[in-house]
């Protein structure tokens, strides 16, 4: 597949780095290089600082409802060009075919499409004070940072990008280094569809150049998707000159399956939940908590359908697990395997690294299953972002809880059950951003997304997000003069 989009992207026009330096993008099914992308030191992102700044200055001016539209014409191009796209971003991410036309593509657009819907119906308060009254005014941050996590690279880059944009500001965009190039197939989407020079600039590079956007001045605010060692850098680094900061970090997700739910949905739910995208989602129920009276059928029916995946050419539409993102990140996963095994657990199927003809060039590993897990293993506590499922079992409801919240994460959780007042119950007593009933990891635009705990800070999708891309100002009107204690 030919790959044009590997350059910087500033002030509307594609560029390389002033330095000259590149770095190497590898293909994860094959180890072979995709390209060489530039790398952005100081000079790159303050330029695309600059850029952004002045270009705000004017797309403030600009009225809500055109805005809107240019995010609007930018999902309808992303869903023209879906085929396209999603072959990039499983050659860049190495995730089935099946999964990003609809993942990323579809999630990206309708992003686009809701936030560009939205623009116009932002609004502020009014308040009658008898004597006076007083609105508020939702206004732009300015320049926005947003950097972005290697699992969902055009989605991450959706999200942060049509909130900023929706209201007003503008945005310098650092993609995942290994998955740069559709944030700068998204900067063409853009531009073809209207968006003015400057207001989404892409720069590429490591955690220098992260660090080079969260220090400087010209940037108001940072959203950062990542892991939490990362996103408490970022954050500590944000603080020195006081910007708003929204973090999406990790998770270790409970997913509670009580005695009544249906087995057959529970399974399928912790497939998805463990197994889609290779595993590497932060919001994954990779902690499975089973009644106990049900774990010997759930665990039979659950390694059935886990033993049938099919691993593959990420290019091939049957292809349902594809390789991880690197073969560095392999080995990580791989040695959280072998700790499982080495541990009490007992290894249901899995455990070790996918081979055999073309596998042997790419980062594969087997779905793997654990059970018998105790709360205190590893495998249990650490974030491993790989095809690796806990199992434990469970008594009781009071129980389950106090354990699924024992966590320094608060994520997300999910439960199945057909009694709907214990739905309601455990959803409001689970400690995380978002809880699915009798589901897991759906994330529509329309509903707020972010963590508690370790997990992060500030909410993304939905109206919430309008919170964090907009500050309130206040006005106050006098109608019948200055109360004054002084003659």
């Amino acid at each position: 597949m030919q790959v044009e989009y590997t350059k910087m992207f500033i002030d509307g026009s594609w560029c390389d780095s002033d330095s000259g330096e590149t770095f190497e993008n590898i293909n994860a099914a094959n180890g072979e290089t995709i390209a060489r992308i530039p790398l952005a030191g100081h000079s790159d992102v303050d330029r695309a600082v600059q850029a952004a700044a002045r270009a705000q200055r004017e797309w403030a001016r600009w009225t809500p409802a055109e805005r809107g539209r240019v995010l609007r014409r930018a999902a309808q191009l992303l869903r023209e060009n879906v085929e396209e796209i999603a072959r990039l971003e499983s050659l860049d991410t190495g995730r089935p075919i099946q999964e990003t036309p609809e993942a990323d593509v579809e999630s990206g657009a309708a992003c686009l499409e809701y936030f560009g819907g939205i623009a116009a119906g932002i609004e502020g308060e009014y308040g009658d004070l008898s004597r006076a009254f007083y609105y508020t005014r939702r206004e732009p941050l300015g320049v926005c940072a947003g950097i972005g996590a290697w699992n969902y690279p055009l989605q991450i880059a959706c999200w942060k990008s049509a909130p900023a944009l929706a209201t007003g500001n503008a945005m310098v965009f650092k993609p995942a280094e290994l998955t740069p190039l559709t944030a700068t197939r998204l900067a063409a989407i853009y531009r073809e569809a209207g968006l003015p020079d400057g207001l989404f600039n892409v720069v590429h590079g490591f955690a220098e150049t992260g660090q080079a956007m969260t220090e400087h001045h010209g940037v108001a605010k940072v959203s950062f998707t990542g892991e939490a060692g990362t996103g408490k850098k970022v954050m500590g680094s944000a603080a020195g000159t006081l910007k708003q900061v929204t973090m999406e970090l990790g998770g270790k997700s409970p997913l509670v399956i009580f005695a009544d739910a249906n087995i057959d949905e529970a399974v399928s739910a912790a497939m998805m939940a463990n197994f889609y995208s290779q595993g590497e989602i932060c919001t994954n129920g990779t902690r499975v908590f089973v009644d106990a009276s049900i774990e010997e059928e759930f665990l039979e029916r659950l390694r059935q359908r886990t033993e049938k995946l099919k691993l593959g050419d990420p290019m091939n539409p049957d292809t349902q697990v594809g390789p991880l993102i690197s073969k560095e990140h392999m080995e990580v996963v791989l040695g959280y395997m072998e700790d499982g095994k080495a541990s009490s657990a007992r290894l249901v199927t899995g455990g070790e690294r996918a081979t055999g003809g073309e596998l042997d060039k790419g980062a594969w590993v087997l779905p793997t299953i654990f059970a018998g897990c105790s709360d205190d293993m590893e495998i249990v506590r650490e974030e491993i972002f790989g095809p690796v499922m806990s199992v434990l079992t469970f008594d009781d409801e009071d129980e389950v809880l106090r354990r699924a919240n024992d966590t320094e994460y608060g994520l997300a959780a999910g439960l199945f059950t057909r009694d709907l007042t214990r739905a309601h119950r455990v959803a409001a007593a689970l400690q995380a951003g978002v809880v699915w009933v009798n589901s897991y990891n759906v994330t529509p635009i329309e509903m707020p997304f972010g963590g508690v705990k370790g997990s992060g800070i500030g909410r993304e999708n939905g109206h919430a997000a309008i919170e964090f891309y907009t500050q309130r100002k206040s006005v106050y009107v006098e109608l019948e003069g200055v109360d004054c204690a002084y003659d």
